[in-house]
């Protein structure tokens, strides 16, 4: 089977890898429209103000649940102006990585992309068979104009909002590149580790 018969990921943030959950359309629609909403009244707030937020992901908290030895952290800080977003993707016990985001959703359901982290926040995913990874994975900036999805054309704040509001997740995804999906650890494209994003203390 070819890579491009697995998986993919559209310019409008979505993974296709199977069927989605009854239920998920719906779910996204409202967390997306709540996390705008709190970006929208916090846009004036975030201005001069420099904020971090970080995750650790797993597989306990992947949907599904992923039997993994993985393990990721993301960090992200926001400029003083409130136009840039940096972040530093750290994983260990993992291997092929091929693509990692920020996607919109609640713990416990699946939703769409909103921004791009790995191997950049341009859309495209990396190769797949990349081999382990233990170490810093990617660094970056976000800015208004990586949004995608239901966030594009929207201000960072958006996505700020989204944030705040625990609407927003990283995922790591993995891919061997050889025949069947979800084989195992290394092979999980629709994503093998995950964690909710939150404001540190």
């Amino acid at each position: 089977m070819a890579a491009s018969d697995r998986i993919y990921a559209s310019a409008t943030g979505s993974i296709v890898a199977g069927p989605p959950p009854p239920g998920v359309e719906v779910g996204v629609a409202v967390g997306v429209a709540v996390g705008v909403a709190v970006g929208v009244a916090v846009g004036v707030a975030v201005a001069g103000a420099n904020r971090n937020w970080s995750t650790h992901a797993n597989g306990a908290t992947e949907v599904p649940v992923r039997d993994t030895k993985g393990q990721g952290q993301a960090i992200f800080q926001l400029s003083k102006d409130g136009t840039e977003l940096s972040y530093k993707l750290i994983a260990s016990n993992i291997e092929n990585v091929f693509m990692a985001h920020i996607h919109s959703g609640v713990p416990g359901m699946s939703g769409p992309i909103v921004v791009w982290l790995y191997p950049s926040t341009a859309v495209a995913p990396g190769a797949p068979g990349g081999g382990r990874t233990d170490g810093v994975l990617v660094e970056g900036v976000i800015t208004a104009s990586d949004l995608v999805g239901a966030l594009a054309g929207q201000p960072l704040s958006a996505l700020i909002g989204l944030m705040e509001s625990g609407g927003a997740y990283v995922n790591f995804h993995t891919n061997d590149g050889v025949g069947a999906v979800d084989t195992g650890p290394g092979d999980f494209p629709g994503g093998e580790i995950r964690g909710q994003i939150r404001e540190n203390d």
